[in-house]
């Protein structure tokens, strides 16, 4: 497999799954609690490998080549929350670290875009990471209220910091798309 090939094919791998996580996550969606974690943990493998796949398409370590490494390693962060059976903060602390590692890879890949002058898919590439930073973002600091203590708090607030877990995953795979339709203009 030619290495512009893995990138664009990890690229659309990682996208395929962050929209499968974002489905997963999403409450208002028909589908049992069962499947919506089978989702999250799928979406989250897909886009684990798919990150992988991008970070091996790279000849020469770069900062992109980094930040898919971070994403990769962020994603297998939060897969071990979901599928770890020890006890639910350890789980949840889990999942929180990883959505942060994500967005520091995103930032990461963020930055080397920004650095890279002009070429196609650049912009796509800009906002495509910026995106996925701020979606992943979103869902460590939801994940963050969701573990606190949080009785005392009126069901509004509790219910927006679900949402902003929601809307982060959403906000994620649309990065995430931004970034495969960069990716597959940079290698034309």
């Amino acid at each position: 497999m030619d290495n512009q090939f893995k990138e664009v094919f990890g690229a659309a791998i990682a996208a395929i799954g962050t929209i499968i996580s974002a489905v997963g996550s999403t409450p208002s969606l028909p589908l049992t609690e069962r499947r919506k974690d089978a989702y999250n943990l799928w979406g989250n493998v897909l886009q684990a490998s798919g990150n992988a796949l991008e970070a091996d398409g790279q000849e020469e370590p770069s900062l992109e080549k980094t930040g898919n490494e971070l994403q990769a390693v962020g994603n297998v962060t939060v897969i071990a929350g979901l599928v770890q059976v020890s006890d639910e903060l350890n789980n949840a602390r889990l999942v929180i670290s990883g959505n942060w590692i994500q967005a520091l890879g995103g930032l990461v890949s963020l930055a080397d875009e920004v650095s890279d002058g002009s070429s196609p898919g650049q912009a796509e590439a800009i906002i495509g990471n910026l995106l996925q930073a701020i979606g992943n973002s979103m869902q460590a600091i939801s994940g963050i209220y969701e573990l606190r203590n949080n009785e005392n708090l009126p069901l509004s607030e509790k219910i927006h910091y679900q949402q902003m877990g929601v809307y982060g995953s959403w906000i994620q795979a649309v990065g995430s798309v931004l970034s495969l339709l960069g990716q597959i203009k940079e290698e034309q």
